[in-house]
């Protein structure tokens, strides 16, 4: 059904969280998944943990930094291992920071690592001879329901957030027919990165944070089960979407 047996699909992100949780359930549908990140060891050992490790890789490359090698190396990807068929850019990090402490550095930092990669790394997919030209290629963008919900101290991230939702929008346009491109806006989801932004948060924010998603926070599974359709061919016609997972929070 979900037609990934052999697809080639890069994951940023993929060590962690939904990231992980997504790479597992491509590999056990058969997909080929090259992690792209910064820890040659930390990707290792995910792959080591996935069936057929030998018809996995990954490319060390640190997204925050590197932003303008991306189209060369996704290319230098395509040329090693053969067609990509799919791209999910999971990677990004959520701090909460009032804005009377935030610098221009903090800003910088999360445009290049969510909102520049991802333009590069649809760059890069778009080039000629990077995809198969007889399947349709599907890329998503990992957002979050912060882009249209406000919180205090999330405005850096928000906005980064905000600007990759309204970049698919267009990309959706650009690319078509060849490449699909969606996203997800997650809401609060119990994962390395989530114990972090909570653990600065005395319990009753906690618990009041938990009841304000209708369903109570998310596991990594809830999410990647999302990603893994819209990277395969169940969502064929589903372009220029921004599809919410975040267990009823935004129905506040």
């Amino acid at each position: 059904m979900y037609k990934l047996e052999n697809r080639q699909i890069l994951v940023t992100g993929g060590t962690s969280g939904i990231g992980l949780a997504t790479v597992k359930q491509l590999a056990d549908l058969g997909a080929h998944v090259i992690l792209l990140g910064r820890s040659s060891e930390r990707m290792q050992a995910v792959i080591d943990l996935l069936p057929r490790p030998e018809v996995h890789g990954f490319v060390e490359a640190d997204l925050s930094k590197d932003a303008a090698t991306i189209p060369k190396l996704v290319k230098s990807i395509s040329e090693d291992r053969g067609p990509i068929h799919g791209m999910f850019h999971c990677a990004g990090i959520a701090r909460l920071k009032p804005i009377a402490i935030v610098g221009e550095s903090d800003i910088d930092h999360e445009m290049t690592l969510s909102f520049k990669s991802g333009l590069m790394l649809a760059k890069g997919l778009s080039q000629k001879g990077v995809r198969d030209p007889d399947i349709r290629a599907s890329i998503l963008f990992m957002s979050s329901v912060a882009s249209v919900a406000g919180q205090k101290g999330m405005s850096v991230y928000s906005g980064a957030r905000s600007a990759l939702d309204g970049a698919m929008r267009s990309l959706a346009c650009e690319l078509a027919p060849q490449i699909r491109v969606n996203s997800i806006l997650s809401g609060a989801v119990e994962t390395p990165m989530h114990e972090k932004l909570v653990g600065v948060l005395p319990q009753a924010s906690i618990d009041a944070y938990r009841q304000q998603h209708l369903l109570g926070f998310g596991s990594p599974e809830d999410v990647a089960n999302m990603a893994v359709f819209l990277l395969s061919d169940l969502s064929k016609w589903v372009t220029g979407a921004s599809f919410m997972v975040d267990g009823g929070y935004s129905c506040r």
